[in-house]
């Protein structure tokens, strides 16, 4: 695609009519990926059997969870949000009353409150959420029974555990008065959000145990035969999802480990041996971009952009990757950032960050690809475009899934695809323009909300997709190649004859 301004002279009419961007020109042919996604990194609903090891996988970093008093019945509750002591006097749960778990063993545990603060021992017997970094009085020893693992007990670090004693929490009570109902030191845990992303495994195994894990994963999850099955079953190109650490490989900062960098570097072979193009995307952005475990995030969290110290050292990234990457024959495109969700990611510091995204590949290439990711959420799908104005290879990722909204949920076969042919096809064609940015559908899958389904639906599903995806002006990119759950998979979809290309 060729976005550069022409000369202000128009040697002829045939340059006039152009205007003063020239028409963007669609690769031929239009690029087949897959992305590897779970790979590099990870995403446990893609390979849960990674987290089996771990003890109390439950009780992940940035688990949220709420504690109920089996003898009052009330739920533990952080009052005003924050700042002020913790009672057990709430007959239901909110926001209070939610707790994200910091995990710094695996029975160990900090508690942050909705305000931000952590749970710890006031001066006297009271326990409160005022601290703003959690120490050794803000770490607490989570207990499970045995016969029945909802029903915990909290262990203070003077030794006490916490009860409730007259609708106030303390940290006094010595037992034991067993886990029956009359105790006020037992409460009943529900689990409301677990995050299996990278940084949750790597912290639940310990960095001995995870690096095992972890290069044990990368060495086997895909290997040279896999860009053998792509390479003759026509895919030409795959998209590597791969985090912020991949940048300070092999010595990553805790409790992500090294290896990831190696394995990256044998795609770029392996591409290269089977003549397969390469979509770098930085899947995880520092701080988080969306707030969900494939973006890195350690809690649910989502802080990425509100900085320009954040912005910069994402641009280094970029330039770590690029450098390494740029002369290599492989080498397709590279995606400054995946899913930016909106409205936590302000427009002004995405461009500001795309633009010195771009500036930092055009350092070190003039050919390569680079892709834009759409915002996720209330966002015009053409706000990036002002931006791409006199940039050339430009290319704008969206995704699409006939998923995520309830408005699926009630489709039949016939509606979903239906959808596909109506709604996703006037969707692509407004963002494909004649003398705009290459359009690309990063991400897409043949599964849907609809129960029940068969072979033959599934495969007028996909053929849907592939048919009204095709139409973008750069390429598409199923999620995933491999999966557990087979129509996530375009390796289980090829051998199993849902998907032909």
């Amino acid at each position: 695609m060729e976005l550069s301004k022409l000369s202000s002279t128009c040697f002829g009419l045939t340059l006039c009519l152009l205007s003063v961007y020239t028409v963007a020109q669609a690769p031929n042919p239009r690029f087949k990926a897959v992305n590897l996604g779970g790979w590099l990194v990870i995403e446990g609903w893609i390979k849960p059997s990674l987290f089996d090891g771990i003890p109390n996988k439950d009780l992940l970093y940035g688990t949220q969870v709420q504690f109920k008093s089996v003898k009052l019945g009330n739920y533990l509750s952080s009052e005003n949000g924050g700042g002020s002591i913790i009672v057990a006097n709430r007959t239901s749960a909110s926001g209070w009353e939610t707790f994200t778990l910091q995990r710094t063993t695996d029975v160990k545990y900090q508690f942050r409150v909705f305000n931000g603060q952590f749970i710890g021992q006031g001066s006297g017997k009271d326990v409160v959420s005022i601290a703003n970094d959690p120490g050794t009085t803000e770490t607490f020893e989570i207990i499970r029974n045995p016969g029945d693992n909802k029903r915990v007990q909290i262990k203070a670090s003077n030794g006490m555990f916490l009860q409730e004693t007259g609708n106030r929490v303390t940290a006094d009570f010595q037992g034991d008065l067993g886990w029956g109902d009359n105790s006020p030191a037992v409460f009943v845990t529900t689990i409301i959000r677990t995050l299996q992303g990278e940084y949750q495994l790597t912290n639940g195994y310990g960095p001995d145990k995870a690096h095992q894990i972890m290069n044990d994963h990368w060495n086997s999850y895909i290997v040279e035969d896999d860009f053998r099955f792509m390479s003759n079953n026509g895919i030409n190109s795959m998209r590597i999802p791969v985090g912020w650490w991949i940048a300070s490989d092999p010595t990553p900062p805790d409790p992500y480990v090294g290896g990831s960098l190696n394995a990256l570097d044998n795609a770029f072979t392996w591409a290269e041996k089977y003549g397969l193009k390469i979509i770098v995307t930085l899947h995880a952005a520092p701080d988080s971009q969306n707030g969900n475990e494939h973006s890195g995030t350690k809690d649910g969290s989502q802080n990425w952009g509100k900085t320009q110290r954040n912005i910069d050292q994402t641009v280094s990234i970029i330039d770590f990757l690029t450098s390494r990457y740029a002369k290599r024959s492989s080498l397709l495109a590279v995606e400054l950032i995946n899913e930016p969700l909106a409205p936590g990611v302000f427009l002004d510091s995405l461009t500001k960050y795309y633009k010195a995204g771009y500036d930092t590949v055009r350092k070190y290439t003039s050919t390569a690809y680079v892709i834009m990711s759409n915002r996720l959420g209330p966002a015009n799908p053409k706000e990036l475009f002002p931006l791409t104005n006199g940039l050339t290879n430009v290319v704008i990722d969206v995704h699409y899934y006939n998923l995520y909204s309830s408005m699926f949920n009630s489709m039949t076969v016939q509606q979903n695809i239906d959808f596909i042919y109506n709604d996703r096809a006037q969707q692509v064609s407004s963002i494909t323009t004649a003398n705009g940015p290459l359009t690309f559908v990063g991400e897409w899958v043949a599964e849907w909300a609809f129960q029940g389904a068969s072979k033959e639906d599934y495969t007028r599903f996909a053929k849907a997709q592939l048919d009204v995806y095709g139409r973008a002006s750069f390429g598409w990119a199923y999620w995933t190649y491999k999966n557990v759950n087979g129509h996530w998979s375009l390796k289980w979809m090829i051998e199993n004859g849902y998907i032909q290309l």
